[in-house]
């Protein structure tokens, strides 16, 4: 049952200072500020900030394991800025939101396992250019504050929620406001969190606007395009984060903010910025103001980035994981006052948001998944090994999203789970019928449970079949796989209809799986095959 969750709430500020920044903090003295920007020469630009490891290691704790896709190198620092990449584009976009005709959108009540969300940061807030007035001066000493920094987006799985159906699809986290008189820093932008069902993967993803006039393009290419072979002979390149010669293996995609260059970025009162840039006094400034804008560059370059193969939240996550960090506050002109420059009628323009897509995408965990084609009774048999209610009829396609059910076994021994996706069909994998692209709901699952019809005048053909669609005997050698063999009540004296068991069953031993005849309607059998499937649920294959 599906708790109510408010799906974005707001995080309290957090204030970051960069190492490679170290600005004075309010109320700066001239002192102060003539030795931070004594400090700020070229090699400023490179200092290291701590909270970049703490990404890194965030973002490692929830890497992909299982579901990385192949890319090519092309190129690698020093001979290119980044690593670039190139892989197929269907490694960055969901085929669903593709699809002119989508019969079998992923829907079913209030079940949504696919979204693509727009994701954008805040700006960060402009500095104040402001003078402290009392009762004995008219012009005092600079006391204008920094501007607020941008909010950021977050993402959390957190418990009681099964379906990603009440995602927005943009998500805006709110600007910085502008750094006040009397020294007083601009508020925080608000934050945004999204919170999502456990097991769901967060990866980078192209606009899906984008991605349709590509397919377009490439559509009047050919008398008879088939979209998956788009999608998969269709090549993106992509930048991948490095920074020296030692990067050479990609981890992490590249996300870029529009910014202003080295030394840009002032707001100028009273004074043009042609008449600054005139002076001296502020040409000298500048130059150690623009180091300080190459440290933020590098910091930024550092954070602003994702997990190639995404961030797997297959666990409540405790807190929150920033996927865009608001942009920061700029300097109020109470960080320019020395003994040169009495009166600075300038400050820092805030630095600018970052935005992007994201696809999320939710895979069920349950221990067992069910494989098997439509009608072959793997709703019934769920219906009688668990407390789950999935929908039967005579029909195909009776499933029509994944339904999981909790086996309760007697005192003291352990339950596992069991998931029932859509039936595959013969050509699933040429994007036929619905079954593959509900896979992902049991890719997580130790074992897989293929469940077959007696009545099908070939069962044997049947497992044959189902291993080819999900992408042969390499796809499953890391399952434990069970063979169950259904409706075996239908015309139980014919010698053939044991014989059919017993090819599936030679079949079945000769890859070291076990098999079983079962009547689901009748429930022959049953509880021999929630022990087998106890055991299928293991770990380690027995």
């Amino acid at each position: 049952m599906l708790r109510t969750l408010q799906p974005v709430r707001f995080l309290p500020r957090t204030l970051v200072r960069y190492k490679s920044s170290a600005v004075p903090d309010n109320a700066p003295t001239l002192l102060e500020n003539e030795e931070w920007l004594g400090t700020l020469d070229d090699n400023a630009a490179m200092a290291h900030d701590a909270n970049i490891e703490s990404k890194n290691t965030i973002f490692d704790k929830h890497q992909t394991k299982n579901e990385r896709f192949p890319v090519e190198i092309k190129s690698t620092p020093p001979d290119t800025k980044y690593i670039k990449v190139q892989s197929s584009l269907g490694n960055f976009t969901s085929i669903n939101y593709l699809r002119q005709y989508n019969k079998h959108n992923h829907t079913q009540g209030n079940f949504v396992d696919v979204r693509i969300i727009q994701c954008k940061s805040g700006n960060g807030g402009n500095g104040c250019i402001s003078f402290l007035r009392d009762a004995n001066r008219r012009v005092g000493p600079p006391d204008g504050g920094d501007g607020g920094d941008g909010g950021s987006v977050y993402v959390q799985a957190v418990e009681g929620m099964n379906s990603l159906s009440k995602l927005k699809t943009r998500y805006v986290a709110g600007d910085g406001q502008v750094g006040g008189a009397r020294q007083l820093d601009g508020s925080r932008g608000k934050d945004i969190l999204i919170t999502v069902p456990k097991g769901t993967v967060v990866r980078w993803c192209l606009d899906p606007k984008v991605v349709r006039e590509m397919v377009e393009e490439d559509m009047g290419k050919s008398p008879q395009p088939a979209l998956k072979d788009i999608l998969s002979n269709r090549k993106l390149d992509v930048d991948c984060y490095g920074r020296s010669k030692e990067d050479t293996t990609p981890k992490y995609i590249q996300l870029f903010r529009e910014q202003y260059p080295a030394g840009e970025g002032w707001l100028f009162k009273d004074k043009t910025k042609e008449y600054h840039e005139d002076k001296d006094w502020f040409r000298k400034l500048n130059r150690n103001v623009a180091n300080y804008d190459r440290s933020l560059d590098i910091n930024e370059a550092s954070k602003d980035k994702v997990p190639l193969y995404g961030i797997d939240l297959d666990e409540i996550t405790e807190k929150p994981i920033c996927l865009l960090e608001g942009g920061r506050g700029g300097l109020g002109n109470m960080h320019f006052l020395t003994s040169v420059i009495r009166n600075p009628r300038f400050a820092k323009i805030g630095r600018n948001h970052l935005e992007s897509f994201f696809m999320f995408e939710l895979k069920s965990i349950a221990d067992l998944g069910l494989v098997g084609f439509p009608n072959a009774g793997k709703s019934t048999i769920l219906n009688k090994i668990s407390n789950a209610t999935p929908r039967i009829g005579s029909w195909e396609f009776t499933t029509l999203r994944p339904t999981i059910g909790t086996i309760m076994r007697g005192s003291g021994q352990e339950t596992f789970t069991v998931a029932d996706i859509p039936g595959i069909i013969e050509g699933a994998h040429l994007d036929r019928g619905m079954g593959l692209e509900f896979l992902k709901h049991i890719e997580r699952s130790k074992g897989w449970v293929f469940v077959l019809a007696l009545d099908d005048a070939d069962p044997l053909k049947q497992l044959q079949v189902l291993i080819k669609e999900v992408g042969g005997m390499e796809k499953i050698k890391n399952k434990n796989i069970l063979v169950v063999c259904n409706k075996a009540d239908i015309d139980p004296t014919n010698p053939e209809s044991m014989n059919k068991f017993l090819r599936v069953q030679e079949f079945a031993r000769e890859r070291g799986w076990d098999s079983i005849p079962i009547s689901a309607i009748n429930e022959e059998n049953i509880s021999v095959l929630i022990d087998k499937m106890a055991q299928c649920a293991k770990s380690i294959p027995k």
